[in-house]
């Protein structure tokens, strides 16, 4: 944490690499923003600074309606930077973060059972942390949720109560009540403007620089035709989603994203029909797109690496992600394109779009585990990759919750059991495994073994042939970013587009 003179000379320059890690409580107004709020700069003496907005609420200061704290960046895990007490309570508060939407949880002993510690030690290290206890932490997260669903979006107030993850309306509004002294109904009359009539559009800051066009060039190359297309300055998807209230039941949709680089910030349109997954939806799409790297301290590491600046391109839907790794295996990035979209014409469903590009939804994993191997074959599939398909999609059940949350790793062994799980499958090994992890879980250290693109880059780079030795040697230097590194690497093999994708 920057001391008060540090702190307010950032909140003066309007500094959005603090943006996310750093809010200003203003005692005049009672009103917490974001260091790259637009108003008038506060005097520093009415100021007062936190770490979270959970501590500037806790400390009973109300969030900013001009710079919105709720749309704020994160912070992006890692595990070798800091102490094993202090990583845990991070994983803590990530994890926290994605499911705050539920509503019968999550419970503090259930996240401390899988942080591998106590209830007590786990409330210790989270006070020491965020300044905050898991529950406050946890009810900023819910309210945060809810004001950006009553500015964003046309829902009913019940329905983002239980959005947000509040168990009934009377609590719902008691909550708000409390923490920011306006009903929720008086903040939705507050809103600048009416949501977009195809679907609501919610907005999620990152912490500048950020290379869109890097990272549409890296989805461009391996998009499914009918799921998946470039759109201005954006993209375009189909997308299956569990429904976060209710188990087994799917919601299907598309969404939209486009990137407004002068105001930092990635608007986000969805389907109304996913509107009522935003708690769960609006961390994987932060994920997918990299918006809480902290870009200052990857660049550092990786600053004789290609490409700075290059975010790591995760994935919305982790199974789909799952079955393209396996279809990935040791064939181009065309070929595992051709199989996928074969895979998608045989068992995707139609899905309704603003777009005639997007068209279809990947097959759920229930509809694979279900197709006859001989069919699958049919479409061109190798028997070990029909097999593997198969096994991963029958264990998706035990799979899901280990790769649609952060991953939580013990400091000292940080490899994600998510890791563990995939490679006790038939026909998926380690690269495939840490592929998987590296962009389902945007694990910012997985370092795929063996990957051949990695060695011919590193050749290219060095002006020398390059071993896998030597290899893991100059990846041990890159840590806790080797994922950055992997993908600035491929970057390098292929030439840079005279159109970008968006055009």
């Amino acid at each position: 944490m920057l001391d008060d003179n540090a702190a307010y000379a950032a909140l003066r320059s309007r500094d959005a690499r603090f943006d996310g890690q750093l809010f200003v409580g203003v005692t005049s107004t009672g009103i917490y923003c974001r260091p790259v709020c637009r108003v008038r700069t506060p005097l520093q003496r009415n100021c007062r600074f936190f770490e979270s907005a959970a501590q500037a609420e806790a400390a009973r200061f109300r969030p900013c309606l001009k710079c919105r704290p709720e749309v704020a960046p994160g912070q992006r895990l890692s595990w070798t930077v800091m102490d094993a007490s202090r990583t845990l309570a991070r994983q803590a508060s990530a994890w926290l973060d994605t499911q705050a939407g539920l509503p019968d949880g999550p419970h503090v002993a259930q996240l401390a059972q899988r942080l591998g510690i106590s209830d007590r030690h786990l409330r210790r290290i989270f006070q020491a942390e965020h300044g905050v206890t898991p529950l406050q932490y946890l009810q900023t997260r819910r309210l945060l949720l809810a004001k950006q669903l009553l500015t964003d979006t046309d829902l009913a107030v019940t329905d983002v109560a239980l959005a947000s993850g509040f168990g009934s309306l009377r609590r719902f509004h008691a909550a708000f009540a409390e923490h920011y002294r306006l009903q929720p109904t008086e903040l939705r009359r507050q809103r600048p403007t009416a949501p977009e009539p195809q679907g609501p559009v919610l907005r999620l800051a990152y912490r500048p620089p950020h290379d869109p066009a890097a990272l549409w060039a890296f989805l461009a190359q391996r998009a499914i035709p009918g799921v998946e297309a470039p759109a201005p300055q954006g993209w375009r998807r189909s997308l299956h989603w569990p429904h976060p209230t209710q188990d087994g039941r799917w919601l299907s949709g598309w969404l939209a994203v486009r990137f407004d680089a002068p105001h930092a910030r990635v608007e986000l349109q969805l389907s109304p029909s996913l509107v009522a997954a935003s708690s769960t939806l609006l961390p994987a799409v932060r994920r997918w797109l990299d918006l809480d790297a902290q870009p200052e301290q990857v660049d550092a590491r990786l600053k004789d690496l290609p490409h700075p600046g290059m975010r790591l391109p995760g994935a919305l839907d982790p199974f789909e992600l799952a079955v393209r790794a396996v279809l990935g295996q040791q064939v181009s990035v065309a070929a595992a394109r051709t199989l996928a979209t074969r895979l998608v014409d045989a068992y995707g469903e139609p899905v309704d779009s603003p777009w005639p590009e997007v068209r279809r939804c990947f097959p759920r994993p229930e509809r694979l585990a279900e197709a006859a191997p001989d069919a699958l074959g049919r479409l061109g599939l190798v028997r070990q990759r029909v097999g593997a398909i198969g096994a991963l999609a029958r264990a998706w059940p035990t799979l899901s919750p280990l790769l649609q949350a952060p991953a939580l790793g013990s400091p000292g062994d940080p490899l994600p059991t998510a890791v563990q799980a995939l490679q006790a499958l038939p026909g998926i090994g380690p690269w495939t495994a840490h592929y998987i992890a590296m962009r389902a879980l945007g694990w910012p250290d997985a370092f795929p073994p063996g990957d051949v693109a990695v060695l011919k880059a590193l050749t290219q780079w060095l002006g020398r042939p390059c071993s896998m030795r030597e290899a893991e040697q100059l990846a041990e230097g890159w840590r806790p970013w080797r994922a950055y590194a992997v993908i600035r690497l491929w970057a390098s093999l292929c030439p840079t587009p005279t159109l970008s994708p968006l055009s």
